[in-house]
């Protein structure tokens, strides 16, 4: 009996190689947060509260709404830990940043039922985090001494490490 033998092409066996790992056309590739990102994202928004003689807590929730990573100042109240990771999911949920969303609930008589959420925390100092335009997560800052100083911080961070979205 003959053996026969195949002959492929370096471009042939390539192509067969990436066919096996392609992944098949319903699975979904997304950006998300990682914990290396999350956590500069922290760093910044801590240094940027600390140039303003402030301290804050802040958190860094994912695509999923899950916490990725969370510092806190010494010194802050400890509400101000379930806040900043409320107000971090309140703005990856509704892909706005907290501080309107509750301009709007105020203004607002439909939005003002936002409030009735119990995930939700319509307080300024959730900032979600854009790339390429899609949403990958959101930080949140409370204890810092205020809703716009709460947003400034996490803002500050944000156009440092991620340009493009502010």
């Amino acid at each position: 009996m003959p053996i026969r033998t195949a002959r492929l092409s370096l471009p042939g066996l390539a192509l067969c190689a990436a066919n096996a790992f392609a992944a098949p056309a319903q699975v979904e590739q997304r950006s998300d947060v990682s914990l290396a990102l999350a956590n500069q994202l922290l760093d910044a928004t801590l240094a940027a509260c600390h140039a303003d003689g402030r301290s804050a807590v802040a958190a860094v929730v994912d695509r999923g709404g899950n916490l990725v990573a969370v510092q806190r100042d010494d010194n802050v109240g400890p509400h101000n830990t379930l806040a900043a990771q409320r107000k971090a999911y309140t703005a990856l949920s509704t892909k706005t940043a907290t501080r309107l969303l509750a301009e709007r609930a105020r203004s607002n008589p439909e939005a003002a039922n936002l409030n009735t959420l119990d995930e939700l925390l319509l307080l300024g100092g959730g900032v979600p985090l854009q790339v390429g335009g899609e949403v990958i997560g959101a930080i949140g800052v409370a204890g810092a001494g205020g809703a716009a100083i709460d947003e400034g911080c996490a803002v500050k961070a944000i156009a440092q490490l991620l340009p493009q979205t502010h």
